[in-house]
């Protein structure tokens, strides 16, 4: 979007906020129906052999891998602008947190997204992890944690000289386009877990399709509105690109705590 007021730009990012507060409500209403969540459908799995929460997991993630494709196609949506393409590879970073992140997972009966859905059903626990989650990933990022974090295990990285998505990182190797790439990579993956989903004949029920379908069309619709609805090709006051209402200002989708 070009050639808009002030009044106009403004006017844009409460309409983004908005949406997204109705995607957002509509994903927290789908998760509490279907139970979704990604430490219970592990544990699911591993427990008690029940693999039908990984089931709509991967359908849902296969339904936004495919979708984010499709936008990227139709030009709706730059990938390489998100805030998850950098070409600095934070391994070591990313190792670290993971693991930190499934304890605390655990400990704390499910991610940040399932402990805001436990505080809308009234669980008290989970508004003591929400409060600590929330100043504990604060001082990570911002705090005296977050200048430990990029003076010491931040500084460990992969330096790439594209963007990190593999489109980008294969299309030299394999002498193709970034495009044909994508839309490659997007079918096989997203196709394989969308398969995986619903090749099982017991995983075909209400709840199992709400979960996989209603939480990848919400990852797919946050993208959108992140990534074309709310963005400006020149905004007016900066003459530079600009992502309206994200903290990065940079593309963004859902994330568990940040940014």
């Amino acid at each position: 979007m070009t050639d808009l007021s002030p009044e106009q730009i403004r006017s844009l990012g409460s309409q983004a906020l908005l949406i997204t507060f109705v995607i957002t409500a509509a994903l927290g209403a789908i998760m509490q129906r279907t139970n979704f969540c990604t430490l219970g459908a592990v544990s699911d799995g591993i427990l008690m052999e029940d693999w039908s929460r990984m089931r709509q997991w991967c359908l849902a993630i296969g339904i936004a891998i495919l979708g984010v494709a499709f936008m990227s196609h139709l030009g709706w949506i730059d990938v390489t602008k998100s805030l998850y393409t950098g070409n600095r590879v934070l391994y070591l970073s990313t190792f670290i947190g993971s693991v930190l992140f499934g304890i605390g997972m655990v400990l704390a009966s499910g991610c940040g997204s399932k402990t805001l859905v436990r505080i809308g059903s009234g669980n008290l626990k989970s508004i003591v992890v929400f409060i600590v989650l929330g100043l504990v990933a604060y001082m990570t990022m911002r705090g005296f944690l977050g200048v430990l974090r990029t003076n010491s295990i931040d500084q460990v990285a992969l330096n790439l000289k594209t963007t990190q998505d593999l489109p980008s990182i294969l299309s030299a190797s394999v002498g193709m386009g970034k495009e044909q790439l994508r839309w490659i990579l997007s079918l096989g993956i997203g196709g394989a877990f969308i398969a995986y989903a619903l090749l099982k004949k017991s995983f075909w029920n209400v709840e199992n399709l709400l979960a996989g379908v209603g939480v990848g069309l919400a990852i797919t619709a946050i993208w959108w509105v992140s990534g074309h609805f709310a963005h400006l090709e020149e905004d007016p006051n900066t003459l530079q690109e600009a992502f309206l209402v994200t903290n990065s200002g940079r593309m963004e989708s859902l994330s568990f705590v940040a940014p």
